[in-house]
């Protein structure tokens, strides 16, 4: 699906503006049903967040520091591109791909698991990101003594209360918490919606990386690719089995750790002035390549689980 997503880009038989609107349709309307779906409806008998929460976030604060280190030890980059190599390798493209890929392969037991992750991916990613970036900035000796912190946290809040993921996830908890009924002219709407999410994305992605390609040196790219695709779920996964997680849990944690950079990545680089390049390449480079990897971790979580 992401490469017929690419090649219909490519060849131009849909324009960019229609895979704008089409990712904007996926983001702002169909994934937040589906998550809306699976908080109001699904089954979270025995799910635990903190296991989840600790298997990932660990693996994403392992990537996001030795990246930061290579980019500036092995290619001599500044602080503030380090903090963009650390966000390409551990900002996840949980939305456009993970979910797809682990509605496809888990079914709705997945989807318990890695709704609990992206509860708090987006807050903690973000707020992670603002910080370093300050730190980056004085790092590099480019402070302004004129840095409104407050406003820089009210922004915060402010992108996060509007943003269609996390008000998704706060309605499907409502209507949980109340348990009010999903009728049968709402409910055909919501799964009608939930049914194409998953493809769509796919498609979307793939008409998103003919925007971005690869532009600049792309070794950087590389290991940070490496990074994401091979380093990330591996530390996941090993976490995972080190705290005794369940093994569908291990798989889903496994999985979204290995899905490829997101364009958070490159939006979080150019709002900061640098590493654009460095987060383009690391969002095509790894969405190509993820193809064949998380084939292979599919294949290594079923050796485990048998």
């Amino acid at each position: 699906m992401i490469g017929i997503g690419y090649g219909v880009a490519r060849c131009g038989y849909l324009s960019e503006s229609a895979g704008d609107g089409l990712t904007d349709f996926v983001f702002n309307v169909a994934i937040p049903v589906l998550l809306f779906k699976t908080l109001a409806m699904a089954d979270f008998h025995g799910a635990s967040p903190w296991g989840l929460w600790a298997s990932y976030f660990g693996a994403v604060a392992f990537v996001w520091i030795l990246s930061h280190k290579m980019i500036r030890g092995l290619f001599g980059r500044d602080a503030r591109a380090g903090v963009v190599a650390g966000v390409s390798a551990g900002f996840a493209n949980t939305v456009l791909v993970g979910i797809p890929l682990v509605q496809s392969a888990f079914g709705e037991p997945g989807m318990v698991s890695i709704l609990i992750i992206i509860s708090i991916n987006m807050p903690v990613m973000m707020f992670a990101s603002i910080v370093m970036n300050e730190w980056a900035v004085r790092a590099d000796g480019q402070v302004e003594s004129s840095v409104d912190r407050g406003k820089l946290l009210r922004n915060f809040l402010r992108d996060l209360a509007k943003h269609p993921i996390i008000i998704a996830i706060a309605v499907g908890a409502l209507w949980r918490f109340f348990q009010f009924p999903l009728g049968s002219v709402p409910g055909m709407i919501v799964n009608s919606l939930s049914s194409v999410a998953g493809p769509l994305a796919l498609f979307a992605s793939g008409m998103g990386l003919a925007r971005y390609g690869i532009s600049g040196n792309v070794q950087p790219a590389l290991l940070i690719t490496v990074m994401k695709l091979v380093a990330m779920p591996a530390v996941a996964m090993a976490i995972g089995l080190a705290i005794g997680l369940p093994p569908m849990a291990i798989a889903v944690v496994t999985i979204t750790a290995a899905s490829p950079t997101g364009v958070n990545a490159y939006l979080i680089a150019s709002k900061f002035g640098t590493g654009q390049a460095l987060a383009s390449n690391s969002m095509t480079l790894s969405t190509a390549f993820a193809v064949a990897t998380s084939a292979v971790w599919l294949v290594i979580l079923r050796q485990l689980a048998g």
